[in-house]
């Protein structure tokens, strides 16, 4: 017998309709490409967002049609994000920070027939556009008088949506459409796409307002530092839009001064990005003596959360952070740090070494951890294995098939991370598959090592790799980056290493360098480092 309640398609269409008739006064504030403020309600937003809904209809973009976007967090690319999904069509989010190839590659592979783009990146599209055959309009994120010289192919947003209507009857259909489609990084072979549906994306929404997770609220003003042109900017636009919550939105101002000054302007209570994010938040605040009064909790994710960074925050700004996990696969949330009664006692120090974990994984993301023999292997927190997910929002397969030995028979992702499972639900990430280090038979964490290091007061940055060793197979090597002016010695990061982690993890050697390799998602690109010190320890 099936129960007597309504079937309801879950659409993105209701939730823009739901901020503007519930939500209507509270703000979207957006600092421009060019470095002015602007501003508008929820209820404005839902406006633009019906004139370009009917817009893209009226210039030939149906169901299924990719309408892609390299652009900042800023309203108009709300309005993108709105308008594309509910008329059917898919958003396609392309990071700027990619090589102009890789652009090109995923914007000829996912045929995107739009693309909307930031001024900033009018150089781009200046250079791309010629090896980009599938793109019948390119439209520039500005008024007619804005829209940049080096791209006169290229029309303007406010033209194109200027007279088209404000009202429109969203359609229903299958909520498993897709809306957004959001490509991998690409560290290993061809970037992977990853295609969300309505139905993954509003029920990703509701999870992230759940206390322990984002827990935003209606009250809440959210500072989006995490970009929109990756995994949607972890569901903050939607979650916002279901709450009510203000969406202070920083545009391409990402420097600790830019940000610190959003914050203290707008009266940001929570605010979600990248360690090194909250590291330039941080040095300007203790180099102009200030602190941030309103926010009550800092997001972290995309990297490890460092143990000297949690404790700057929360001992000295006096904000609590909240370490999470997740990937482009899962929309991204998967786990975030939430206390556990048992564990988490009331002295401070009981909560920290649970809050440098990736976090307890939320209802609706399972968790299972694998032998290399794909054996299950238990959830006792000392175990690890390859970490494998499956639930409502993440994904079952890549777009056009690819990658598909990501994907097990009986349902379950494979993430390329190596994890323990705590019985209290934390999830460890120990490294990733392609990182670990074997040496002698046994696995040597690399993030915990780097982690230990960065300890040191005078370490800024450090990847720890493996490196070919005649007699241990492989040894950990530490490269480092000092901070300015400081020369830490080899003797004193080890010893920060050795109050951390076993003895024969201490990395052999440690070499310094100006600066590491960063990818396009902020994550150091070990895959290089390990070409340039391949041969460091074959004198050993």
């Amino acid at each position: 017998m099936q129960g007597l309640m309504m079937s309801r398609e879950l659409m993105i269409s209701d939730l823009i309709e739901h901020a503007a008739e519930v939500h209507s006064t509270r703000e979207i504030v957006t600092l421009e490409t060019d470095m002015t403020q602007s501003r508008y309600t929820w209820a404005d937003c839902a406006v633009r967002v019906r004139k370009l809904a009917n817009a893209l209809k009226a210039a030939g973009i149906g169901k299924g049609d990719r309408v892609a976007t390299i652009a900042w967090n800023n309203a108009r690319h709300i309005e993108i994000y709105y308008a594309v999904s509910s008329i059917g069509a898919i958003v396609h989010t392309i990071n700027p920070r990619l090589k102009p190839e890789q652009i090109a590659w995923m914007v000829n592979h996912a045929e995107d027939k739009f693309l909307c783009f930031d001024t900033t990146f009018a150089p781009i599209i200046a250079g791309v556009h010629k090896a980009c055959p599938t793109v019948e309009k390119w439209i520039s994120l500005t008024d007619d008088a804005g829209r940049p010289e080096s791209v006169p192919f290229a029309d303007d947003y406010e033209s194109f949506i200027a007279d088209a209507s404000e009202q429109i009857e969203w359609e229903r259909f299958d909520e498993n459409t897709a809306c957004t489609l959001c490509y991998t990084s690409g560290t290993t072979g061809d970037p992977k796409g990853v295609l969300y549906s309505h139905r993954s994306t509003i029920l990703h929404a509701l999870a992230g307002c759940q206390k322990d997770v984002i827990g935003a609220g209606g009250q809440d003003c959210i500072l989006a530092v995490v970009p929109m042109f990756h995994v949607s900017a972890w569901g903050l636009v939607y979650s916002a839009a279901m709450v009510g919550a203000k969406l202070v939105m920083p545009g391409p101002g990402l420097d600790g001064a830019n940000l610190a000054k959003m914050i203290t302007e707008e009266g940001v209570t929570l605010m979600a990005g990248v360690p090194t994010v909250w590291l330039g938040i941080y040095n300007y605040c203790k180099e102009q003596g200030i602190k941030l009064p309103t926010v009550k909790k800092a997001l972290v994710g995309g990297s490890a959360l460092p143990e000297s960074l949690l404790r700057a925050y929360e001992q000295d700004l006096g904000i609590p952070m909240q370490q999470g996990w997740g990937m482009t696969e899962t929309s991204p949330l998967g786990s975030t740090y939430a206390p556990h009664h048992s564990t988490d006692l009331d002295d401070y120090e009981s909560t920290v070494p649970h809050k440098l974990l990736a976090g307890r994984r939320i209802y609706g993301v399972e968790m299972r951890i694998v032998s290399d023999d794909g054996d299950v292997l238990p959830a006792d927190g000392e175990t690890s294995g390859h970490l494998q997910v499956r639930g409502p929002w993440v994904a079952s397969g890549y777009f056009k098939g690819a990658g598909s030995d990501s994907f097990t028979d009986d349902g379950w992702f494979a993430t390329g991370d190596v994890s323990a499972l705590h019985p209290e639900g934390y999830m460890e990430i120990t490294d990733r598959s392609k990182d670990v280090i074997k040496s002698g038979g046994e696995w040597v964490s690399s993030i915990e090592v780097e982690n230990a290091a960065m300890d040191h007061p005078d370490v800024a940055m450090a990847a720890c790799i493996g490196v070919r060793h005649e007699k241990w197979q492989e040894r950990p090597l530490l490269v480092v980056v000092p901070a300015e002016g400081k020369d830490p010695s080899d003797a004193e990061i080890k010893d920060c290493i050795a109050a951390k982690c076993a003895k024969w993890w201490i990395p052999d050697e440690i070499v310094r360098t100006d600066a590491l390799p960063i990818g396009a998602t902020g994550k150091v690109l070990k895959r290089e480092l390990k070409g340039v010190y391949a041969n460091q320890y074959e004198k050993a």
